[in-house]
């Protein structure tokens, strides 16, 4: 069972979206699978997903590996229903205040960022600040409907501490903080909810800040 995401510090300097997988090549950056099968009995499939994580200081620079049978990235525009599509999500609470981020994603690299303290009342990303997020998507940037049969599909976010826009973060170096990872695709033809820290409770929910496990920055 995965106990920590360590996040290792890279020297690159305002990296954009595309230059991630090879960054991360180059650093030697060792993928973690996102394996936690929480609600198995009602929801069986378990598509493959992994993901890499580095950080400049300024940028917290993603790279999410993913295998399924049907790929879906249908929301429109940024702030919409991602998580409904083939969806990468990661979760973090960069201060220790009982708040967090969540900044969800779907193939296409359509994008939504919330921020509070649990599931209701929470506040949105502005398109400004979702502007500043670069993003690579190995299957494009166009919204698309599902396409069927297992395939391998990439995705690259360049998140800039700014996104974080509800506090100060100068830089991500030195933090150990907490937070998850998650793949979801609520309308896809086979549902399916997994987590890298496991969520003990009955049914799916990923705004469970007490199941967050420790991310550590170099």
């Amino acid at each position: 069972m995965q106990n920590a995401l360590n996040i290792k510090r890279i020297s690159a300097a305002s990296v954009e979206a595309a230059e991630i997988c090879c960054l991360l090549d180059e650093a030697q950056v060792e993928s973690v699978t996102v394996d936690s099968h929480c609600w198995a009995a009602e929801y069986p499939y378990k598509p493959k997903m992994e993901v890499r994580v580095a950080h400049n200081g300024k940028q917290l620079l993603v790279n999410y590996r993913v295998t399924e049978e049907c790929v879906r990235a249908v929301a429109p525009h940024d702030d919409g229903n991602v998580w409904e599509d083939s969806c990468c999500e990661f979760f973090l609470s960069p201060v220790a205040d009982g708040s967090y981020y969540n900044i969800e994603c779907n193939a296409a690299g359509t994008l939504l960022i919330g921020f509070g303290k649990g599931r209701d009342d929470r506040k949105r990303a502005t398109k400004d600040i979702l502007d500043t997020v670069d993003r690579w998507a190995s299957m494009g940037r166009a919204p698309f409907t599902d396409i069927e049969g297992e395939r391998t599909w990439q995705l690259c976010l360049a998140i800039p501490s700014t996104a974080f826009f509800a506090h100060d973060l100068q830089s991500f170096e030195g933090l150990n903080v907490r937070g998850n990872v998650y793949k979801c695709g609520d309308m896809l033809p086979h549902p399916h909810f997994l987590s890298l820290f496991p969520i003990d409770i009955p049914k799916p929910d990923f705004h469970r800040p007490d199941f967050f496990g420790n991310v550590m920055f170099e």
